[in-house]
């Protein structure tokens, strides 16, 4: 990553394609070792050149390294403190993962603005509109930041739901790794104005998903 990133900001700084290859291929090796992964609705997802909002359930540290298998080239949002560590910070920074301080409004905000402006020059960007890793493994609150971002560009939204995460490595619990299988659920994409509809649409379809394979939903 290191090595290519100058070509990277020279001919492409907003999807940053060489990176995300890298990243995959690392993400595919370090799971294949530990856990089977599946993937359904490959056909859902649109082509890499294509804009797009994607939203997930949030269950595990397990979660950004099973949908860098996708291939997509999402910027994902993270707390400024996951940058600190040694590697995987690094080539967060290289990937453009956006930083967030949780607790700061103007942080959040400024976050909210650079999504939109990645959107309009052709990135996707990826949210867990919860905010953070669920705690008992039941889905949390959606917050509206990304189906406003979706409405302001015109992208469509990609829901998607993470089923098994959160059992191989419990939120609080990343010093441990159980064994077992994820499944990636890729739902079709939604689109609208209206953020507080996006929501309530990305949600319930994740929501019925989680519940169908015996998960709780607050």
């Amino acid at each position: 990553m290191v090595a290519v990133h100058p070509l990277v900001l020279l001919f492409d700084r907003y999807r940053r394609r060489a990176q995300h290859y890298i990243a995959k291929i690392w993400a595919t090796l370090t799971i294949s070792m530990f856990y089977k992964l599946e993937v359904e609705g490959m056909e859902n997802l649109p082509p890499n050149n294509s804009p797009a909002v994607y939203v997930a359930n949030h269950q595990s540290f397990l979660d950004i390294y099973t949908l860098l298998t996708l291939g997509r080239c999402f910027k994902f949002i993270s707390k400024t403190s996951i940058f600190m560590f040694p590697i995987i910070g690094w080539a967060m920074y290289l990937l453009g993962v956006i930083p967030l301080r949780r607790m700061d409004s103007r942080s959040q905000l400024d976050c909210l603005k650079r999504c939109v402006d990645l959107v309009g020059k052709g990135a996707s960007v990826f949210f867990f509109p919860e905010g953070t890793r669920s705690r008992d493994g039941k889905l949390g609150v959606f917050k509206r930041g990304a189906f406003s971002v979706a409405t302001k560009t015109g992208a469509p939204v990609i829901p998607i739901t993470l089923i098994g995460t959160g059992k191989l490595m419990p939120s609080g619990m990343e010093g441990i790794l159980n064994s077992g299988s994820v499944k990636v659920i890729i739902h079709r994409p939604i689109q609208g104005n209206n953020a507080e509809t996006l929501c309530s649409e990305a949600r319930n379809v994740i929501a019925d998903t989680l519940l169908l394979h015996g998960y709780g939903v607050h």
